[in-house]
Order: structure tokens, then C-alpha cells, then sequence
């Protein structure tokens, strides 16, 4: 499970550090692929290979199916990351998320997210000045 958040900076060349307690639960290969809100998406290998199988079940003859797993599938790469924990972000994904300089890695459950700084603050402002109606509305997930 990923949990937390971790503030790092993105290099020049596009690298950046993946905190330790992350690397451990993502293993030595996972998944980056463009998220949701304009986030990265990182899975471990379980993982990808589970939310895979049930892509596959979506049905080729709708129209958003085929546009969600193109989008999806198109900017996913398999990561590795070196001696110093870094990560090469591709460019299609940096420009995704708007990755600039400062980043943030958050742990959600089964993934991570990797967020610009900027973006990331507006998220978390919004939904805590809205956490109230959130929780509220998760009453309808038998949350």
C-alpha cells in the first residue's frame, strides 16, 4: 500500500527521485502512464498487470473505451530506477503533468501519483476547502 507525500525536484535531464519507501513497495520495474487530473500514474508490475486484464474487457465497439485505453496505453513506459533512485520521466508524460521543477510524489493505495507542485497545491486546496461535500458524496460509494 502507498501512502504519504514526498516533495522532490525533477532535473534537467528528467530524472527524478522516487522516495525510498515507494521503491520498496513499487519494486525493481513498474509502470508511469499519464493520471487522471493531470498527474502521472505509477504502478508496480502486480498491479499494472491486474488493472491490464480488466482494460482487456472493455468493449472494443464503444468509442470511449478505445479513446481511455489509447490514452492510456500510449504514454506508459517501464520504469527502472538507478543506483540513486531516480527515474527517467518522459517528456510526454513531464508535459502531461506539467512537471517543471518542483514535483510531488503522493502514495494513493495501489499506486502513486507524481504531481507538479503547482498543480498539486490547487488540488489539495480545493478539495479541503470541499472536504465536507466529498466525504459526504462518498456516502453513494457505501463508502
Amino acid at each position: 500500500m502507498f501512502m504519504g507525500e514526498f516533495h522532490h525536484t525533477i532535473d534537467t535531464k528528467n530524472r527524478l527521485i522516487v522516495p525510498a519507501k515507494f521503491r520498496e513497495a513499487l519494486g525493481t520495474e513498474f509502470v508511469l502512464t499519464r493520471g487522471m487530473d493531470n498527474c502521472i500514474f505509477g504502478y508496480p508490475l502486480s498491479e499494472w498487470e491486474q488493472l491490464e486484464e480488466k482494460l482487456k474487457q472493455l468493449p472494443l465497439a464503444k468509442k470511449d473505451a478505445r479513446a481511455f485505453v489509447r490514452f492510456f496505453y500510449s504514454a506508459a513506459v517501464q520504469c527502472t530506477p538507478d543506483k540513486q533512485g531516480r527515474i527517467m520521466i518522459p517528456q510526454v508524460l513531464s508535459t502531461h503533468a506539467s512537471l517543471e521543477k518542483e514535483c510531488v510524489l503522493i502514495g494513493v493505495s495501489n499506486r502513486i501519483e507524481i504531481w507538479s507542485q503547482e498543480k498539486w497545491a490547487s488540488f489539495s486546496e480545493e478539495a479541503e476547502e470541499n472536504f465536507d461535500d466529498i466525504a459526504e458524496n462518498m456516502l453513494d460509494f457505501d463508502f
